[in-house]
């Protein structure tokens, strides 16, 4: 009985069954079996300094320097191809083997620049199909000052915080934020539903969604940023699907998995807790109620997250 240590990669095993008459091939087979490394690219060295046997089928292992206990080093061939798996021959009488199933579209976050008009560039890359442009976002803001500006009424102090006219000027600035306000104009101007998955509290916000629209997009928000979703098929050249129709519930709850998932990872910011900055006077500020506050007292606006 011939029996050979076999140092590799994954940890040094014992080769048991294996006799001076046994041949190239079962050797092989059996370090194959230890090491997971394809007969056709293992490189099995032995000796010290460590030579590399040159075994050619059908060769008995008595032809070679190898004796008992000695150990043998193998590595994989990198400059080699891995030969393809073969497909099983079933058994007779065995049930049919299950078809191959590649994995299906899913849905994902499409990440976009944290620059204060993550919601605009969201929102246009969504309702357009996946097209993403940057320079979107002042277009979309002076669509909701005019939109807001038209309508004074329904578009008050009361609703917007501060006078329509000092609105309009506030929204139209690259340094502000948008927020529910805003994705309300959206889904009117668009007759679209759009709909605002939270991480922090894993609900959905549904905006437009007692209007009757046909179709949905889908936002994902971390208490600070806002991202598209999107369902894509992985491997697949076709461009993502961000149109969805309003009645479908299955991507509804497929994004509260993606939402649960990314609370229990904390991919989330505590609006009430989190470190902020007056990038105008350099006041500490601490959560979204004291920046309202610090920007009613001063009229500073300008945030930026410590």
């Amino acid at each position: 009985m011939l029996r050979l240590r076999c140092k590799a990669k994954n940890g040094t095993h014992m080769m048991q069954g294996l006799t001076l008459q046994s041949c190239v091939e079962e050797l092989k087979s059996k370090v194959e079996e230890l090491t997971g490394i394809p007969c056709d690219v293992q490189k099995i060295m032995v000796g010290f300094p460590p030579s590399s046997l040159d075994l050619r089928s059908g060769d008995s292992l008595q032809d070679y320097p190898i004796k008992s206990g000695d150990t043998l080093i193998v590595e994989e061939e990198k400059n080699k191809p891995r030969p393809q798996a073969k497909a099983a021959v079933p058994r007779a009488g065995a049930p049919p083997a299950k078809p191959h199933l590649e994995p299906g579209p899913t849905l994902a976050r499409r990440v976009v620049p944290a620059d204060n008009s993550c919601l605009f560039t969201s929102v246009f890359y969504a309702i357009e199909g996946g097209v993403y442009d940057p320079a979107c976002a002042p277009e979309m803001r002076g669509l909701i000052a005019q939109i807001v500006a038209s309508d004074p009424a329904s578009y008050s102090e009361a609703v917007l915080g501060k006078s329509n006219e000092e609105y309009c000027a506030w929204i139209r600035r690259d340094d502000t934020w948008g927020g529910a306000i805003e994705v309300s104009i959206l889904s009117k101007f668009y007759r679209c539903e759009i709909c605002v998955v939270d991480t922090q509290t894993v609900r959905v916000d549904r905006f437009g969604e007692d209007a009757g629209y046909r179709k949905r997009v889908l936002l994902i928000y971390d208490g600070i940023h806002y991202d598209p979703l999107q369902r894509e098929a992985p491997g697949s050249h076709a461009p993502p699907q961000t149109i969805f129709p309003a009645a479908d519930d299955i991507i509804l709850a497929q994004a509260l998995e993606l939402a649960d998932e990314a609370r229990r990872k904390r991919q989330f910011t505590d609006v009430n807790r989190f470190a902020l900055r007056c990038m105008v006077c350099q006041t500490g500020l601490v959560g979204q109620a004291e920046a309202r506050e610090h920007a009613k007292e001063t009229g500073h606006t300008n945030f930026g997250e410590v």
